[in-house]
Formats: C-alpha cells, structure tokens, sequence
C-alpha cells in the first residue's frame, strides 16, 4: 500500500533559544523528523505546555516578551544548577561488569565518606567488612573518591566542588544503596537534596567527627545485567506459540468472557497439539472495580494489579464449601452469563453494528456477586496463611489499590469527583475511610490474591504441558487518567498532556491514547520503583513480557489538553536507567522481553535494545520495502522477504491493531474505514493501493510454492496458512501465531483511531462465515491444523 505523505504545513515561528535550551535540559524535543522523513519544528505553545506539566518555566501569560525571556533564563539557571544543589543524583544507574563514576557536590574542604549497601541476598565477593544497617545485615563496599582536579563552582553564594566516586565494576547485580556522608562547616544551610538527612551542629552521626555537622544522603544505586535473559534452547530452536485477546477466548465454563481457566486450557492444547511454547495475551491489569468496565485492555486503572474479570469463581477452593443455597446462586449467576454464547451468529464480517458483542458488564456483575458470597465463606488455616503472607508480601502498595477500589465503589471511579479530603491518598481521611471499612479493603486485597492464584495455575499449566514460556503477559503504555494509578501516584505523573503518537503512514490523523505520562525527573527521583513495581507485576508467573510501544522507554510523544495529537511532542527517558529496571527484573524472572518496536522509531533504538538482550517485533504486513518508479506516482511497495527479518525479535503475520488475516486479504478495514469516515482520500484510491499490498504477498507466496490454489479468488483459510508459512521462514527467536487467525476471523478487534464508533475489544472471535467461535469450537476447527502443518512443513 502506497501512502503519500503528508504535506508539510506551515513551520512555526522560531522558538527564543534560551527556550531552546531550556527544553534540551529538560529532554523537550522543539523539533522532530517525522514517519516520512519531514523535518518538523514544534509550536511555542506546545514546548511551553509540555515544560509546564514537569513544572519548568511557569510565568504569567499576560508577561511582556522580555520577561518571558528573563523568566526562561531563570529557568535554565535553575535546572542547570540542580545537580550541584544535590550532593548526589537520587539514582545511580551501573551495569554489571563495567565502573561508573559517580559526581558528589559537596561544600569545599568538606570531608566525605561513600559506602555501598547492597541489597540483602546478592553476596559480593571479595568480602569486605559487614555491619548491620536499618534493613537488616548487608554488606557495605567503601567506595573511595578518584584523585585528580576537583571542579569547583559557586552555588547559591556557597563554594562547591564536584568530586568523582568510581562505582566499581564487581558489584552484584541488585538493588542496592549509595550513601554519602558528608562533613563541613556549614553543611546545614548547603544540604538541598529532597533525600537528605542533615543532623544539627555538634551531633555525632558515627561518622568519628561530633564537633562538625555531617549530612547523610542516600541514593538508589541500581547495577544491572548487560541484557536480559535469552531463555535457554532459544538459539538452537526457536519458539512458535499462540497470540490471543483472552477475553475472546470464551469456554463453555467461562462466564461470557475468557478467563483464567480458559488461558490454561488453551496453552495445553496449544502444547499437546502444535508443539506450541508460549500463549501472548492482552494486558491483564486491572480495570474498574465495579461496573460500567472500561472495554480496552490497553487503558487499565492501574498496571500494578491484576484484573479479577478473569477470574473463573469456581475454581475458587472455598466454592466447595459453599451452602447449597449460595452454591445455587453462583451457578444461576453462571449461567446467565453464558446465554448466548455458543450460539452461532452468522454476522457478516463487517456487519459490526448487528454483531454480537462480548459484555463485559454482565460478567463482571455476576461474579463480583458470586465472589463476594464465596468471599463470607471462612479460609482454612494454610490459606489464611497464604493470604496473610501475600498482603505483607504486597504492603501498602496493595492496600491502597484495595482503598481506591473501596473509594471507588462509594464515590464513582473517577478520584477528581470524589470528596476534597479524600482525593489525596495520603490524607489522614483517606487512612480513616479505610481503617473504617476493613472487610471491603480486604475483599479487594483477596480478589488480586485469587486472581495471581489463577494466573500462578495457568503459568504451571502451560509449562507442564511442555511450554517452553508459557504465558507472555502484555505491558499497557499507560492508565487511565482517573484511576487508581492516577490517584495514588499522583505525583509520578505529569497532567495537562496525554501521550500518544504523531501522525504515521497507518494513523495519518496521530493518536492521543488519553493516557498521563510518568514523569522522567519523578523516576529518577523516587529510584525509578514506580516502574520496578510495573514491571514486576508483569513479570510475576510469567515467562516473559511483551512491552507495547516500548518506544516509549527512550521518548513518548505527550500532547497538551485540548491540543491535537499533529500539536504534540516528543519527552525523552533516560532509557539506560528503564532498561536497566528492565534487564534486572527478566534477569530475575529468567522471562524473555519483547519490546513492541512499531511506528516512528528514532535513530539507534532497535540496535540498543538488541544490545541488551530485547527482541522486537516483526509483523509481516509491515516489512516492504519500496521500489522506486519513474516518478513518484509509479513507486510502489513489496514484501520483504522473511529470512531478512531480524533474528532478536517476535515475527508474526498480524498484530491485534490490524484486521485479521482473512479480513485484512479481503479488503474488511478498507470497507470498515470507509464507512467510519476514517479515510483521508477517495476510498476506490484506498481499495486499489491496499488490493496491490495484498496482491503482492499472493505473488510471493505462490512463487514459492506455498499457495496451490491458482485460482483468482483464493481461499481465504488456504491463504492465511500459506502466509504463516511464508513467515515462518524469518530466522525470530519466536513466532507468534494469533488465535483469530486459526479460524479464517474477518473482523478487527481494534479499530485504532475510534472509540464509540466500533465495538473495539468487544468482538467475540468467529469463523471467515462469522459464525462466533468456543473454544471448544476453535479447538475442533480444522483452521488450527491446517495452518499449523504449514508453519511446520516450512520449518523443516
């Protein structure tokens, strides 16, 4: 499919340079080279909104233009005076088997002792001398200042100098702590850094010295694998699997939307029947804890805790305790749930507006009423352990997602509407309401307790059955603006900006995902645990993790409120510091990390996540490569071939952004664009642009002996299989097969670019006829065998 670009529009006027500067301080892009190679300039506004939502650069709107320019200066005087106003950066990013040298500010003439305490459970050898400290016995490493000149410069009327700490190349890998002491005369009134702890002149800090004040600062020192793990038998034999919108994937037991029990059934005839190693399914965190339920898996209340929707209520233990009143209750909820759902709709591929949809409101309805019954049932003894040990393991992180939850239930979802006083989390009234309503926080807290239960038995399930993986869990961008995240780290986030994405060849409009992005200084400053604790979650019982637009770890794009996403710019990470969270916690996990890698990608990015150990993603749809024609007009696009695909990446034919294989052969988002009013030219130009894209990959697949059928109109099942082994001939380390796939499904499940418009993860999968598909039905299909046997005829 040819695209032209977009025109160019009018270059904004050129931006002061000292907000030039003071953007590139703060890593605000002013301009940036678009999907088409166009060299972009960034409004005014946009640079100005962007600053301020990092708070850097406020003043008054009706100021005159050489206070605004004085109030910029200001401005970058004073970001470029916070490292030396700070005796040490809040975290300290190492990679294990390298030094990093570290700049300590400290008054001159003071006298200043560093010491490492590594995190308990990472022995360092050689041994030093250990001594206790508050967490426990950890080892401290004495880490000694490096002669040479020492930078001297006067902060705030107050002589400084940097001197340089080398963090030696031998520490374990771990989380652990840099300390600094520092004495000198007059350290109380120079000690700035918000992690400082400065005693008073004349105490006696330990440091030998009680005649002098000492300061003692702390920072996160953060040593990392060089790159996360390959899992082993991945560079002999790579690992093919299934790709699945869970909620799609719907069993006769299930309560109208696929769930835990039907991600373990699955993986297990996945492993029994294909040799499958892995199922990659959509993000499971957590949505809203009472209904109505946001429909997308990708705009979650929170990415820290898991969603109770998936839970099956019956496979509960204590559903078997239940009196048989209750018992009956559950099971009636059960089954009014299911009416429906195993009845074949006939609807045409792109009749979406008379399809039946999978409602997630009347499952979450009946099992939050099923689950609050078998909630009265009491634990037995060796539960009851187990849970209590699960909400220590979990500590406060957990008891405010389960007050939220609360809060929510009384108050509506969105915290902005709530009471003053409870709309900051840590609020003496917000401690009240919950010590007040113990047994509702505790439900919430037991509902993540079944749900990581469930997930556990899924994960077991998979790797039992012969997985190599086993569950690959989706990672969000982001979270709703009103949610649980958004409320309890309120702090981490920026508001006034949303992030999404500037307009690409397949989004020509951009996207705004209505997401608030976490801040980079926010990371730093807390030791980047707000991101730890994500990544966590998405790794635990889990062989590995896909990272939607893991672009996003080196820049995302945020756009101002009530700004178009064409009116955005790019806020770049301190992507050493994500990826080394990253690598760490899959080192730990022993999981593979897939970054999704699609889109406008800056220079060197894929390279750098190849270096440290990230495969990316390949989706055969989007690997052409141009011809060029005798002008523009006559250039046309064709498919790259698979063994040119990138060995450190997840190849696939399809993504659940685009139309399944059969619907996408078959012109369905061209049809469905159309009649959304999401085409930007004449929609005949678009049907023949996108029948020559398809027309190409038909070529390529009977040229080389894939596609028998020679006659005009294809059989859209035979087709998708010969596309899968056409792809399956890529050198990836994995190859992911998506579940609709299986079954010739015609219908998106995602129309991006539309919210009410389409019923986006909402439809049921179905057949290429749009009879809606079990998974019993799936499982009986002769689509899953069919494709299979040519993904492995290729292989060999």
């Amino acid at each position: 499919m040819t695209v032209s670009p977009a025109e160019p529009s009018a270059q904004p006027p050129a931006l002061p340079p000292v907000l030039v500067e003071l953007a590139a301080e703060c890593g605000v892009a002013t301009s940036y080279t678009d999907a088409h190679g166009v060299h972009r300039d960034v409004p005014e506004r946009t640079v100005r909104a962007v600053l301020a939502a990092i708070g850097v650069g406020a003043h008054d709107h009706d100021d005159d233009d050489n206070a605004i320019i004085s109030a910029d200066a200001a401005a970058l005087e004073d970001v470029r005076l916070t490292p030396w106003r700070r005796v040490l950066s809040p975290t300290v990013i190492a990679t294990q088997g390298s030094a990093v040298d570290v700049p300590v500010h400290v008054p001159q003439g003071a006298t200043v002792t560093v010491t490492a305490h590594l995190e308990e459970h990472t022995p360092h050898a050689p041994k030093p001398a250990s001594e206790p400290d508050a967490a426990g016995t950890t080892e401290l490493v004495v880490l000694e200042p490096l002669s040479g000149d020492r930078i001297q410069k006067v902060v705030d009327g107050v002589p400084m100098e940097q001197i340089t700490v080398r963090v030696p190349a031998d520490l374990p890998a771990g989380w652990h702590r840099m300390v600094v002491v520092v004495v000198a005369p007059g350290l109380a009134s120079t000690a700035t850094n918000s992690n400082d702890t400065t005693s008073s002149p004349g105490t006696d800090t330990g440091t030998g010295t009680s005649s002098r004040p000492s300061s003692t600062v702390e920072a996160t020192l953060l040593v990392a694998p060089a790159s996360a793990p390959i899992p082993a038998g991945l560079d002999s034999r790579r690992a093919v699997g299934l790709a699945a919108q869970l909620y799609q994937v719907r069993s006769a037991a299930s309560w109208g939307v696929g769930d835990l029990g039907d991600l373990a059934e699955l993986a297990e005839w996945g492993a029994h029947e294909f040799g499958a190693d892995f199922v990659l399914v959509n993000p499971m965190h957590a949505g809203e804890p009472f209904p109505p339920v946001e429909p997308s898996p990708y705009l979650p209340t929170t990415r820290r805790f898991a969603s109770p929707l998936y839970l099956r209520p019956e496979l509960v233990p204590e559903y078997a305790r239940l009196a048989e009143p209750d018992r009956a209750r559950v099971n009636e909820l059960a089954s009014s749930t299911r009416t429906g759902t195993d009845a074949g709709a006939g609807a045409d591929a792109d009749a979406d507006a008379d399809a039946d949809t999978i409602d997630r409101n009347v499952s979450w309805a009946a099992k939050l009423e099923a689950l609050r019954l078998i909630f009265a049932v009491q634990l037995d003894p060796e539960r009851r352990d187990a849970f209590e040990s699960f909400t220590r393991e979990q500590g406060p992180g957990l008891r405010a997602f389960a007050t939220w939850c609360a809060l929510a239930g009384e108050f509506g979802p969105d915290w902005a509407r709530w009471p003053a006083e409870l709309q900051d989390p840590e609020s003496e009234a917000v401690s009240a309401y919950a010590d007040s309503h113990p047994d509702e926080i505790r439900f919430h807290q037991w509902l993540q307790w079944l749900t990581l239960e469930q997930r556990a038995h899924a994960q077991q399930t998979a790797r039992h059955a012969g997985m190599r993986l086993g569950v690959l869990h989706d990672l969000a961008v982001g979270v709703h603006p009103t949610g649980a995240d958004a409320w309890s780290m309120t702090r981490s986030l920026a508001r006034g900006v949303s992030v999404g994405a500037p307009p690409d060849i397949y989004n020509q409009r951009g996207q705004d995902w209505s997401q608030p992005p976490l801040r980079p200084d926010a990371l730093a400053a807390d030791g980047y645990r707000a991101f730890r604790d994500i990544v966590r979650a998405a790794l635990r019982d889990a062989g590995g993790v896909r990272i939607d637009h893991i672009l996003g770890l080196f820049r995302l794009w945020w756009i101002p409120a009530g700004a178009s996403p064409t009116e955005g710019t790019y806020v770049h990470y301190d992507h050493d510091a994500m990826l080394a969270v990253l690598t760490l916690e899959a080192t730990r996990a022993g999981a593979v990390v897939v970054g999704e890698d699609l889109g406008t990608v800056a220079p060197g990015v894929r390279e750098t996540l190849t270096d440290r150990g990230i495969l990316g993603t390949s989706v055969m749809w989007f690997e052409q490569e141009s011809i060029p024609g005798d002008d523009d007009a006559s250039s046309r696009s064709r498919p790259v071939h698979p063994s040119e695909y990138r060995r450190m990446c997840m190849a696939s034919v399809t993504t659940h952004d685009l139309v399944p294989t059969a619907g996408y052969a078959d012109l369905v988002h061209v049809d469905i664009r159309d009649r959304l009013g999401q085409l930007t030219r004449d929609v005949e130009d678009e049907r023949r642009d996108a029948e020559a894209e398809v027309s190409g990959f038909v070529e390529e697949v009977r040229e080389r002996g894939l596609l028998r059928d020679t006659a005009r109109d294809v059989d859209l099942l035979e087709l998708v299989a010969a596309l899968h082994a056409f792809t399956a001939s890529a050198p990836s380390l994995l190859f992911a097969v998506s579940v609709a796939d299986l079954v010739g499904d015609r219908r998106p499940v995602n129309m991006p670019g539309t919210s009410t418009e389409y019923p986006n993860w909402s439809v049921p999968i179905t057949d290429s006829d749009g009879t809606i598909m079990g998974l019993e039905e799936l499982m009986a299909h002769p689509g899953p065998r069919k494709v299979f046997d040519a993904i492995h005829r290729e292989r060999r």
